[in-house]
C-alpha cells in the first residue's frame, strides 16, 4: 500500500477491488484497436487483461490525510447493495473487504472527518452508507460529506439525471439520501476550498455537476479527476467519451482543460478507475498528450 507524499499532504490508494470491466469498444462507443498499435503500453496487463480483452478496472478510494484530516475521495461501490441495472451487475450485492482495508492504512470509519464524492454515481459512493439493523446510514459518522450542489440538484430533480440513467435511483436511495437525512452533506460550488490547498473545481459533461478535486501544497499539485477520465487511453484519446457521459462535447472539453492543467503544472493525477500504478503524469506530446504511469515517471 504505498503512500505519497505531497507537502502537507499524503495520498494512499485502498483498494475496493481491481478487475476486468468493459470491453473496450463498449466503454468508449469511438474505440479503434490502432490505439494499441500507436501505444503498445496501454495494452500492458495492468491496464487491458489479456485473457478477456476487456479494460482493467479499479474501484478504490483515494485517502488524503494531513495533521488534522482525514479525508476520503470517493467510496466505491458498496456492500450488501443490489444492483440489476445492465452493465453493472459485477456491482450487486458485493462482500468486500474495503474496511480492512482502510484499517490497514490506519484508518478506522470513525477516524474520517471528510468524504468528498466527485459525482454521485454507482460506484463512486458505495460506502458512504453500510447497513445496520437494516437501516442504511452513514459508514463514517464524524465525518462532513461534501456533495456538489449542482450535483445534488441533478439527481434530485424529476428532469435530471435519472431521466436518463434511472437504474442510479437506488443508489441515490441507499447510499445519498441517507447522509444527507443524517444532516452530514455539505453542499458546495465550483472554487469553493474544503480546507486549505484543497478545493474543487466543477468538472460537467461525464455529469452535470461531477467536480474534480485540486490539491495545491508547496510546489506539488494533484489531481483527483473523478470521472473525467475512465482510463489511460483518454489521455491519449480526450475525444473519446465513455457511453455514460450525459453531454458528449462537454465532456470532451472538460476533459482536455483538466489534461492541459495536469500538463502544465506537472500535476499527479489520481483517476477513480486506473489500473495499477493507479495515478502517474500527463505530458505534452506535440498537440497531443500522453499518460506516464508515477512508476515510469
Amino acid at each position: 500500500m504505498q503512500t505519497i507524499a505531497l507537502g502537507a499532504f499524503t495520498v494512499t490508494r485502498i483498494e475496493e477491488m481491481l478487475t476486468p470491466g468493459f470491453d473496450p469498444g463498449f466503454l468508449f462507443p469511438n474505440y479503434d484497436d490502432a490505439i494499441l498499435d500507436k501505444h503498445p503500453e496501454l495494452a500492458e496487463p495492468n491496464f487491458l487483461d489479456p485473457a478477456s480483452r476487456r479494460l482493467m478496472s479499479s474501484m478504490h478510494s483515494w485517502l488524503i490525510r494531513t495533521d488534522r484530516h482525514v479525508i476520503l475521495v470517493d467510496t466505491g461501490c458498496g456492500n450488501h447493495k443490489e444492483r440489476h441495472t445492465p452493465g453493472f451487475e459485477r456491482f450487486h450485492m458485493l462482500e468486500k473487504p474495503y474496511l480492512r482495508h482502510l484499517a490497514d492504512a490506519g484508518v478506522q470509519p470513525e477516524d474520517v472527518t471528510l468524504v468528498i464524492n466527485t459525482h454521485l454515481h454507482i460506484d463512486h459512493v458505495g460506502w458512504n452508507t453500510q447497513l445496520v439493523d437494516g437501516r442504511w446510514v452513514p459508514t463514517f459518522p464524524n465525518a462532513r460529506y461534501i456533495y456538489g450542489a449542482q450535483e445534488f440538484a441533478h439527481w434530485r430533480s424529476p428532469e435530471g439525471g435519472l431521466v436518463g440513467m434511472p437504474g442510479n435511483g437506488p443508489v441515490m436511495e441507499d447510499s445519498v439520501l441517507p447522509v444527507w437525512e443524517a444532516g452530514q452533506v455539505e453542499l458546495i460550488g465550483d472554487g469553493d476550498s474544503i480546507l486549505e490547498g484543497l478545493s474543487v473545481e466543477l468538472a460537467p459533461g461525464h455529469t452535470a455537476g461531477q467536480m474534480f478535486v485540486r490539491l495545491e501544497s508547496g510546489h506539488h499539485a494533484a489531481y483527483f479527476t473523478g470521472d473525467c477520465l475512465h482510463q489511460p487511453m483518454q489521455v491519449c484519446r480526450p475525444d473519446w467519451n465513455s457511453r455514460f457521459c450525459e453531454d458528449q462535447a462537454q465532456a470532451v472539453a472538460t476533459r482536455r482543460r483538466l489534461l492541459s492543467h495536469a500538463a502544465d503544472r506537472n500535476a499527479l493525477v489520481f483517476p477513480a478507475h486506473f489500473g495499477a500504478p493507479h495515478t502517474g503524469y500527463v505530458r505534452r506530446s506535440g498537440e497531443d498528450f500522453r499518460f506516464v504511469p508515477l512508476d515510469q515517471a
